[in-house]
């Protein structure tokens, strides 16, 4: 009757434990544009002046051929960003070749994993589609290391190869970044203390006593960043617990036999 009680103890610690895993592997739902309904409908020319963007949020662009167009977003651990642009070209041009490059709040330049960021529109063609998926953003790296860590990441749109006399035409950007939560299989054992947001102040905050100081980026520390040490490897490992455990009441339950010998000696 005790190893039953326990077996059943046991097997409803399981349940708990498997329940914050499947909601945790649930779809995060993707971020929506402002209240207002407003998106971006220009994009910066540097690092500098880069247009904030949201994830699941298109923005939008005019400029030239030749023109250096840049957005940010921000990007979290155990995120896999990927980042589509389309150009609509003029309807006259020679064939030219487009590039989509993504940085980090380093500035360096981040591998696509997928996707072709260079790519050749056709003589006549009426746009140009490119695609970077990155890889899965991490919550702590070597420093020596080039990977991914959470927060501002910059997108930067711009032709790359064309003849002289499309050099200057009138083009159209949309960019758009969605990310797939991967979770605790993209977990790593250590945190970044901040994320990497822009060195250089975006906006300006004041102190109590007055006196201005730079505030690094404009995406705030109440906009879900969550490095730190939770990760849903901690509820597998939980679960792997038990099943060890069950595993040992188990076997105890089957040698330990009724607990009296089964021979009564004469006598006694």
């Amino acid at each position: 009757m005790r190893a039953t009680r326990v077996l059943s103890a046991a097997l409803l610690a399981l349940g708990l434990a498997a329940g914050p895993a499947a909601a945790d592997s649930s779809p995060s739902p993707s971020p929506t544009a402002s209240p207002d309904g407003s998106a971006p409908t220009q994009a910066g020319t540097s690092f500098r002046t880069a247009t904030e963007m949201k994830q699941g949020q298109p923005a939008t662009a005019s400029g030239s051929t030749g023109d250096y167009l840049y957005w940010s977003f921000p990007a979290d651990v155990g995120q896999r960003p990927t980042v589509k642009a389309t150009v609509k070209l003029p309807q006259a041009h020679g064939a030219q070749t487009w590039q989509l490059d993504v940085y980090d709040g380093l500035r360096r330049r981040q591998a696509c994993q997928y996707g072709a960021d260079p790519r050749t529109a056709a003589q006549d063609a009426s746009q140009v589609e490119l695609a970077c998926v990155l890889r899965t953003v991490r919550g702590w790296a070597e420093p020596s290391a080039n990977d991914p860590l959470p927060g501002t990441y910059y997108v930067r749109l711009t032709v790359v190869d064309l003849g002289a006399t499309d050099l200057g035409q009138p083009v159209s950007a949309e960019v758009r970044v969605d990310s797939k939560d991967i979770g605790g299989a993209g977990a790593v054992d250590g945190s970044l203390g901040r994320p990497l947001v822009p060195g250089i102040a975006v906006t300006s905050g004041e102190k109590t006593d007055g006196a201005k100081t730079a505030v690094l980026s404009s995406f705030g520390k109440n906009d879900g960043w969550s490095s730190g040490w939770w990760s849903d490897r901690w509820v597998w490992t939980g679960i792997g617990a038990v099943l060890a455990a069950l595993a040992g009441i188990g076997g105890y339950a089957l040698t330990r036999g009724s607990g009296r010998p089964s021979r009564v000696p004469p006598g006694v």
